[in-house]
């Protein structure tokens, strides 16, 4: 009652005697500061809304250009051809001298203005222009076309200064529907190899009907969808693939990421927990404040920023026929789970994150709190584990009042989800079956300590090895990639001890520019960032987090939940979908050091080129054939764009796997290899510019659907399965942190669940020159499925690749 007593700001009792007014000064200063710190956010993004508005010119630019319009004027020459004079004379002044020039004045900045206004739009469709070039993508590094340079050179010239998280988006062109026929006849080149005779010829009819009949009307509809939706793919693809979706997302469709695995900073948990959880909050701010850098190809050419939106204080709600996304715009609290009890934590204390020394001071508490889970409480999670629907019922039935929607509620609306681990996950070079273990806690844990319907949920295990579980429906794995690698990238560069080399390099940094007239380095940001007080994130000798408590931080506040008998009944069925779902899970985590992309690269072939070679060889060997492959790649050149399909198994990579499988000399399978590569790639770049073949055809899919009309041939091509599904995670998307200099600090990377029963899912990530992961999964259920079998198969393969090249 005393926190219910001190949240009144003011009270007032009337008696026979008068009245009497009790204010409580405390409470009133909170509400003063809360709306000031409104009011600042309120004004911070009217301030990036104008900023990008304008963007790429600067409001700066405007007092120029007024300045410039000004002075001429006061030469008594007229810039505007007798436009200013027209201006003035609708202005209402005096009748005198002194109003008469104030008129003029005011009516030549009228006319700056708009020709500042007109200015910064022909410059923002100029840059929008200049991003739809994309022959770039095509050119061979080092033989550069004259007009590609000139294009870099208009960009770099035009391209804004000094850009927002997302400030280039209304510059970003939109993804454009591919011609009909081109679509049908990719989709036809890459299932021809891997079809018999007789059954393409019967696809090629299909598609050839398709094409002269109800695909011209699809393709209508299409294009007037593109003109009038910003993608003409995402909403449709985030509906129907992921929110329609009805069966569980644990494993079908969340995936995960590991720690970097190669340093141990504390075996603290509520330090190692405290640390990354204010460094995410930190990012949050960044993005909330869209002070976080854009991505940009080459340091020239950005990428849409839209899928950031989304990343804090969002859950996928459960529906019975669909699922939505809600998204908050603020949050200052996250949810903690332990030992089956929820805790709710507030990050904020007068109107200021806490520290991560303050962090850890609530976490031990939590950590140190020995209370029984409440009846259905532990096992409560299990419901975003399994089947959609049942889910859907429940929360209807038994959390839409009361302490249990309440305590819904704070878990929902938090900025992310915490699990606590009271198992210690490694990675050990002797025994690799830690690994695996450590990939699974990942990617489902024990069925019911994630909360799968998070954006994502951040898992710290007992000896301080950290990991997430994401939920795919908000964004793509490279925006969770991006903040774990800057978050994980600040914690291990913002050790005390590095600060003096730091210093070092940034003033080496600094002598540089003044030789050269370069660019501030991202060094320059990094020591900033060392100096500033709210990015201390080092750890002291025993461990815990550095600096010294500066109040008493908020208690951490239990959830309560009443949950009936059926409630629990619908839980412990989730649970069981999970649990076998889990069971049926075959996870293998490989560490492959015997070369990474810098052998690959004195070969002269493209690393994903390489690797999916590799794949395919690895494949056959297993399979004896060869099948459909899905590898992802993305479209954000254009705006909201997500991702498309490169289907790597091509004729040509076939080709080369027969030959070396085959024993072929060296000299013809490093021929085929490099065709190989180069069909890949072109086709890798095809699907980055728009030219993608699965995204279309999905789309005229959904528009068969609406108006109600089959294709045999759309029916066709969507059916067929994904045997091998694989998947390259992004690494060093920032300059945050030099895997040259600091090679121990690569990160394990990330996975997913196979997407057939009968096939494989791959994710790879190129960790270093001379480490990838390989995170391998199959089902136990299917007979001819190992993902250990596969692992060994494809660490031969790799190296019978690199054999290749020996001039023995």
């Amino acid at each position: 009652m005393a926190e219910a007593h001190s949240a009144v700001a003011f009270s007032f009792t009337v008696t026979p005697d008068g009245y009497d007014v009790r204010i409580n000064h405390e409470a009133l200063k909170a509400v003063w500061e809360s709306g000031v710190v409104s009011w600042k956010k309120r004004i911070g993004k009217l301030k990036n809304n104008i900023h990008n508005g304008v963007f790429p010119a600067s409001l700066y630019s405007w007092l120029i250009v007024v300045t410039i319009v000004l002075a001429v004027q006061l030469v008594s020459y007229d810039p505007s051809f007798g436009f200013i004079q027209l201006i003035h004379l609708h202005i209402p002044y005096v009748n005198s001298a002194s109003s008469s020039l104030l008129g003029l004045y005011i009516s030549t900045i009228v006319f700056g203005t708009l020709i500042w206004i007109a200015k910064f739009l022909v410059l923002k469709y100029l840059l929008k222009l200049l991003l739809s070039y994309h022959k770039w993508i095509y050119e061979v590094h080092g033989r550069t076309s004259f007009t590609t340079k000139l294009w870099f050179t208009l960009i770099k010239l035009y391209g804004g200064r000094k850009p927002l998280l997302m400030s280039y988006q209304a510059s970003i062109p939109k993804l454009p529907v591919p011609d009909l026929r081109s679509s049908v006849n990719n989709y036809l080149n890459s299932v021809q190899h891997l079809m018999p005779a007789e059954k393409y010829k019967e696809v090629e009819t299909l598609a050839d009907d398709f094409c002269k009949g109800v695909g011209k009307k699809f393709q209508r509809y299409l294009i007037l969808k593109s003109w009038w939706a910003t993608n003409y793919v995402s909403d449709w693809w985030e509906e129907y693939i992921y929110l329609r979706g009805r069966s569980p997302i644990m494993i079908n469709s969340n995936y995960y990421g590991l720690d970097a695995l190669l340093v141990h900073n504390t075996s603290v948990q509520a330090a190692r927990a405290a640390n990354l959880i204010y460094a995410m909050l930190m990012y949050r701010r960044e993005v909330d404040r869209e002070e976080l850098r854009p991505i940009l190809i080459n340091n020239v050419v950005p990428l849409c920023s839209a899928q950031y939106e989304r990343q804090f204080n969002t859950t996928r709600i459960p529906g019975i026929e669909t699922d939505k996304l809600v998204h908050f715009k603020e949050s200052n609290h996250i949810t903690v789970y332990h030992k089956g009890r929820y805790f709710k934590v507030l990050i904020k204390h007068k109107q200021r994150f806490l520290k991560p020394a303050e962090l850890e001071i609530v976490f031990q508490k939590i950590l140190d709190d020995n209370s029984a889970p409440m009846e259905g409480e532990e096992h409560l999670a299990a419901l975003t584990a399994g089947e959609r629907i049942p889910w859907a019922k429940a929360r209807q039935e038994y959390f839409n009042h009361g302490k249990n929607k309440t305590s819904l509620d704070a878990i929902e609306k938090a900025a992310f989800c915490v699990t606590f681990d009271t198992e210690p996950q490694e990675y050990d070079p002797k025994d690799p079956s830690k690994l695996d273990r450590y990939g699974k806690a990942m990617i489902h844990g024990k069925g019911y300590d994630r909360w799968f319907d998070k954006s994502f949920t951040f898992v710290v295990c007992s000896n301080g090895q950290i990991g997430f579980n994401a939920e795919h429906s908000w964004a793509d794995a490279p925006i969770m990639a991006h903040m774990w690698e800057v978050v994980v990238t600040r914690e291990h560069i913002l050790l005390g001890a590095d600060a003096p080399l730091m210093a070092q390099t940034w003033e080496a940094c600094q002598q540089h520019e003044l030789r050269h007239g370069a660019d501030a380095p991202v060094m320059a940001q990094l020591w900033e960032i060392a100096q500033d007080e709210q990015y201390k994130l080092g750890y002291d000798e025993k461990g815990h987090c550095i600096g010294t408590p500066e109040c008493e931080p908020p208690h951490p506040i239990r959830l309560h939940w009443e949950i009936p008998t059926p409630c629990i009944d619908v839980i412990e069925n989730s649970l069981q979908v999970a649990t076998k779902l889990m069971n049926d899970l075959d996870l293998h985590i490989m560490m492959f050091t015997e070369f990474g992309k810098g052998f690959v690269k004195t070969c002269k072939v493209s690393p994903d080129a390489f690797i999916q070679a590799a794949l395919q060889l690895t494949y056959y060997r297993m399979e004896n054939k060869f099948c459909l492959t899905y590898e992802s790649s993305m479209t954000r050149l254009f705006r909201e764009g997500r991702t498309e399909t490169v289907r790597s198994c091509t004729a040509d990579v076939c080709n080369f796997a027969l030959a070396l499988n085959e024993g072929k000399p060296k000299s013809e399978c490093i021929k085929l290899l490099n065709k190989a590569a180069e069909t890949h790639q072109k086709l890798y770049r095809d699907t980055m510019t728009g030219r993608g073949v699965d995204r279309h055809l999905f789309c005229l899919y959904v528009v068969s659907k609406y108006l109600d009309l089959e294709s045999p041939f759309l029916t066709k091509a969507l059916s067929e399965p994904w045997k091998l599904s694989t998947s390259q995670t992004p690494h060093q998307q920032t300059d945050r942190l030099d895997l040259n200099k600091y090679p121990n600090r690569i990160c394990g990377g990330g996975g997913f669940g196979p997407v057939t029963d009968d096939g494989y899912g791959v994710s790879y990530i190129i960790a270093g020159e001379d480490t990838i992961f390989f995170h391998i999964s199959c089902k136990v259920s299917c007979p001819h499925t190992d993902s250990h079998k596969f692992g060994a198969t494809l660490k031969k393969s790799l190296c019978d690749m690199r054999e290749m090249f020996s001039k023995n």
